[in-house]
């Protein structure tokens, strides 16, 4: 677990390809105009039983493009909410190892007890670092 970052410090600035890729499609998918042309998809397919003949084969088309689409949306989003949440909790470490430092001092119990609820461990501690950086010691 050490070498997973916990403080916004710590997480690298790197973003991969597949990274980029999964955050377009997000910001694609969230728009009102990829909803409209989803129904619009919907609409040109429906009248398509008229050039097709077969129920069997009309509903396969619709079934087949909308599975494949989900399946390949759902990793995407599922990528791009990931890293947001991973983005949310590396700051909310962040605030409580600061609030935990400002409150060491006056109240150490409720101090600990708040790294404790958030999962801080004492080497995260902004103020520890700052003192093993300086030779002094807790």
């Amino acid at each position: 677990m050490a070498d997973k970052p916990t403080l916004p410090s710590e997480v690298s600035a790197r973003v991969g390809f597949f990274d980029h890729f999964a955050e377009g499609a997000s910001h694609v998918a969230s728009r009102a105009w990829f909803f409209c042309f989803c129904v619009l998809l919907v609409v040109v397919w429906a009248p398509s039983i008229l050039l097709l003949k077969s129920i069997d084969t009309w509903q396969l088309i619709i079934n087949t493009a909308t599975t494949i689409i989900t399946f390949l949306m759902v990793a995407l989003l599922q990528n791009s909410q990931t890293r947001s949440d991973q983005a949310v909790q590396h700051k909310l470490n962040a605030i409580a190892d600061a609030l935990s430092d400002l409150m060491a001092d006056q109240y150490p119990k409720d101090a600990r007890e708040l790294r404790a609820a958030v999962g801080l461990e004492e080497r995260e501690s902004t103020s520890n670092n700052v003192a093993h950086e300086d030779g002094a010691g807790s």
